[in-house]
């Protein structure tokens, strides 16, 4: 042997195994995974988690369309392992690190990762600004708190669906938002222990009008991944079918000279001679009355008294009612008109009507004469809530107008 350690006894020492072993330090190519980062997703994992993913960042994307008024779009996700200098190869300039922690229904952490001119462009829109000219912007604690709130409703959100989802209820606490040099840091068990080994990252493509098309991140723990995996498969299992209620018993027809139950008709039963099979619904003298249907045999009728069973003669009859009176004048002398008497109506008198083009109304000034569709001497109408109901002339009592109604409009 070269003195080299195969993966089977990495593994059992990881676990635990071979106690008295003493290996050789493993070449840094192949060091040990952390703790917790040496699992793997299926592909079937995968695609369940990229499922839940596309599901709950859609409903983000419009709790952040609400917040910065444009057009939001978050592309399908993209779901793979990978590990922490993976990100430090991808955002090489600051970034935000925004930390989401599952206080209810699920147990556990993930980290959405934003770049800086993302989070610039995002917290101006949602101070009134129109995005541009950001540049110059130092990104503050006011920036870094306007998107910790942004982010507490879009995961908010996010949560809401998760749980109508997975038929559970899921909640988190307010984000904790960094901005982060992932090529300066040191100890990425600053922001989250499970940065040191692989773990699940969840990239998207996001889209704010014409002003952001970059790319954004999800990096979840495995077992993290794992536990939704399995929430998310129980909450596809079909429902187990109701169990089929135990049948009724059924009564055996009592042989008296009657075929018996699923003997065929005019077979002799107990030795006694054959009797043709009785009438459909007729009962038979001396012995329950017997329904015939196809190939089930006889069944008894339950429920109906039988002659000769030394049950009483129950007396019926129809039901009777009192009809109706058809005189209408007794039901409206009952009505009494003085209970709306005092309802106030509106009482308005039209003198004419005419119609113009918005152009002429736009005209009008003070002087303006405007000719209406009523000759000079006509009656004029009275209308009662807008409706007409008379006719009259126009007469002056003392200093005010008034109108001697002439006609009734039926």
């Amino acid at each position: 042997m070269d003195g080299m350690l195969s993966q089977d006894e990495i593994n059992a020492l990881l676990s635990g195994g071979i106690p008295d072993a003493a290996p050789a330090d493993p070449p840094e190519a192949e060091a040990s995974p952390a703790p917790g980062g040496g699992e793997e997703l299926t592909d079937e994992e995968k695609d369940a988690i990229g499922e839940v993913a596309n599901i709950s960042m859609g409903t983000s994307a419009t709790t952040l369309y609400s917040l910065v008024n444009r057009k939001v779009n978050i592309t399908t996700p993209v779901v793979d392992m990978a590990t922490w200098d993976i990100i430090v190869s991808e955002y090489e300039r600051p970034c935000v690190f925004i930390k989401i922690k599952y206080t209810e229904g699920l147990e556990g952490t993930n980290i959405l990762i934003l770049k800086e001119h993302d989070v610039k462009i995002i917290t101006d829109l949602m101070m009134g600004g129109d995005g541009t000219n950001i540049e110059d912007t130092e990104l503050t604690d006011i920036h870094l708190s306007a998107i910790s709130e942004a982010m507490n409703q879009m995961m908010g959100s996010s949560a809401t669906s998760l749980s109508s989802m997975l038929g559970r209820m899921i909640d988190i606490s307010p984000p904790e938002a960094n901005l982060v040099d992932v090529a300066g840091l040191e100890k990425q068990e600053d922001i989250s222990s499970f940065l040191l080994g692989r773990f699940v990252r969840i990239t998207f493509r996001m889209q704010i009008g014409d002003l952001v098309d970059s790319k954004i991140m999800q990096l979840y723990p495995v077992d993290f991944a794992k536990n939704l995996y399995d929430y998310f498969m129980d909450s596809q299992e079909p429902e187990a079918p109701p169990a089929p209620e135990p049948a009724a018993p059924t009564m055996a027809a009592p042989s008296m000279g009657a075929p018996s139950m699923g003997q065929s008709m005019g077979a002799p039963s107990m030795g006694a001679p054959s009797m043709p099979p009785p009438s459909m619904g007729v009962p038979n003298m001396g012995a329950p009355a017997m329904d015939f249907s196809m190939g089930m045999g006889m069944q008894p009728q339950m429920g109906a008294p039988q002659m000769g069973m030394g049950m009483p003669n129950i007396n019926i009859q129809p039901a009777s009612f009192t009809p109706f009176s058809t005189d209408v004048s007794a039901m409206q002398s009952q009505e009494n008109i003085a209970l709306i008497k005092d309802v106030p109506l509106e009482v308005t008198v039209e003198l004419g009507r005419t119609s113009k083009a918005i152009s002429d109304i736009l005209d009008f000034a003070p002087g303006t004469i405007i000719e209406l569709d009523k000759i000079a001497g006509e009656p004029v109408d009275v209308l009662v809530n807008g409706k007409l109901v008379a006719k009259g002339e126009v007469v002056v009592i003392e200093e005010n107008f008034g109108v001697r109604v002439t006609e009734i409009i039926n």
